[in-house]
């Protein structure tokens, strides 16, 4: 009897990644990240489309829903894509067996990616697999109903991934030229994914100073909403800020920023001569943008390939919640609030419609009554201090009225020249040219200021008065004595 003794068969201890691409265009973002040599992750592609599956360079391919499909694609119908890879998800569960994290790549607004990437993502997030969302939206030339079918597609796939990252096929106009090709462009696209994927694997993977564990990249992507993924590099001086600036500045992601961010990964990776003064001030650029209490994981690894350069790779999470809670202050303030500032003064508006300025003749016109009143009375008692209180109600009846009344002040000075500029001077513009004629007359009878003697003389103070003192003689019976004071 002879007993065997083998060594025990340990399993490699280092966190499996699988990246899955559904439907038509995340079989293309596969082949784009297989022909970038993107290495320690396995590729996974799963199509309604048989004749799509066989192009694929991928090891693993899943056809979804062949009883349902035939083979033959779901048509641009996301119902018959959910109803496929129903049919198909336990061969999707088993070729994610193991895995610790796991990319979800398609596209969305047809009917494979639209309808079986949320499926995939909750089989493999019942798993305690660690889901990421990479998804594009079509091109606004391909219409309204591939956009709101986009959308919707989405919204279901938010709710059963960890984090998501938009790309809008629209924003690759945003980096094109006029000589770039339509299969460049979509290139554009994949590298997103690829530089979210390489960042992550360049960290836990390659041998460096400062490692990240799985660990790590779980508790700064798990249940984070949406995300942004950048990877920039430069060389030259202030190669590590400017690689810093490139990996924050994508203009390819959709109306996302790194602002308030709650969560981040910093990977920077270089040469042999990668200097420590560059790793802080890169760092250091990328710190100042997040929230001052984000979860800051990094990392810095070595690459021979990267001598006399320096990658900058970020991984941002939890900024969908950050940037409407800023959005949603600042807009309304100043757009709406201000607003009304302006709009407040339109009150006074009223005011001169309803002021009384056809009530400024009605408080005039009581003037020319109250005359013929003080020529009777001038008439019974001759003497000037009579018709002094006479005239004071007037007076008062006036102000109360409005303010232009205030030629009824008139009767209480002596002096009419003085009159005439008071006038002149406050509220004879608007009624004196009007009521002038009438109230001339009547005004030198009942305080003109001369003494009866010089009305009876014909003696006059001003070339203004005198015909009004002539007139005022002729309708009266002069006594004698009178005559004989004015002669002496």
């Amino acid at each position: 009897m002879s007993i065997e003794i083998s060594p025990p068969h340990v399993d490699e201890l280092k966190p499996r990644i699988a990246v899955i691409g559904v439907g038509g265009a995340g079989g293309n973002a596969i082949a784009n990240m297989i022909a970038a040599s993107v290495e320690g992750v396995d590729f996974i592609v799963a199509n309604t489309d048989a004749q799509a599956l066989n192009a694929s360079p991928a090891e693993r391919r899943i056809q979804l829903g062949p009883q349902i499909t035939e083979g033959l694609g779901a048509g641009s119908r996301p119902e018959i894509g959910r109803a496929a890879a129903e049919e198909t998800i336990i061969t999707v569960e088993q070729a994610l067996e193991g895995a610790h994290m796991c990319f979800i790549t398609a596209g969305m607004g047809g009917g494979t990616g639209t309808g079986a990437a949320p499926v995939i993502a909750k089989a493999a997030r019942e798993k305690g697999i660690l889901t990421v969302g990479v998804v594009t939206k079509p091109f606004t030339f391909e219409g309204n109903r591939r956009m709101k079918s986009a959308e919707s597609g989405i919204d279901e796939l938010q709710k059963h991934v960890d984090t998501l990252i938009v790309i809008p096929n629209q924003n690759l106009f945003l980096i094109a030229n006029p000589n770039t090709t339509f299969k460049e462009a979509f290139q554009m696209a994949d590298e997103v994914l690829q530089q979210g994927v390489r960042s992550i694997t360049d960290l836990m993977i390659m041998p460096g100073l400062i490692n990240l564990d799985f660990a790590d990249v779980r508790s700064v992507m798990g249940e984070m909403g949406k995300a942004m993924m950048g990877t920039g590099e430069a060389e030259g001086d202030g190669r590590a800020l400017q690689a810093a600036e490139k990996a924050i500045a994508n203009p390819l992601l959709d109306g996302v920023s790194m602002r308030g961010a709650k969560g981040v990964i910093v990977s920077i990776v270089g040469g042999d001569d990668m200097r420590l003064m560059e790793v802080d001030e890169a760092a250091n650029h990328i710190r100042e943008l997040v929230d001052p209490d984000a979860n800051i994981i990094w990392g810095s690894a070595f690459n021979d390939n990267l001598n006399g350069k320096i990658r900058v790779s970020v991984v941002a999470t939890g900024i969908d919640n950050e940037v409407g809670s800023q959005a949603a202050p600042l807009t309304q303030p100043f757009s709406f609030a201000s607003r009304p500032a302006v709009a407040v003064p339109q009150a006074p508006r009223p005011a001169p419609v309803a002021a009384p300025a056809p009530a400024a003749p009605v408080a005039a016109a009581p003037t020319p009554v109250a005359a013929p009143e003080s020529e009777a009375l001038e008439l019974d008692v001759p003497e000037a201090p009579a018709p002094a209180p006479i005239a004071a109600p007037a007076a008062e009846k006036a102000p109360p009225a409005f303010a232009p009344a205030r030629p009824a002040a008139v009767f209480s000075d002596e002096d009419p020249s003085q009159d005439e500029l008071l006038l002149g001077a406050e509220a004879a513009e608007p009624t004196a040219p009007e009521a002038a004629p009438k109230p001339a007359q009547p005004a030198p009878r009942v305080a003109t200021g001369g003494t009866l003697f010089e009305r009876m003389a014909g003696l006059t103070r001003g070339s203004e008065k005198a015909p009004g003192a002539e007139e005022g003689t002729q309708g009266l019976d002069i006594p004698r004595f009178l005559n004989r004071q004015n002669n002496q």
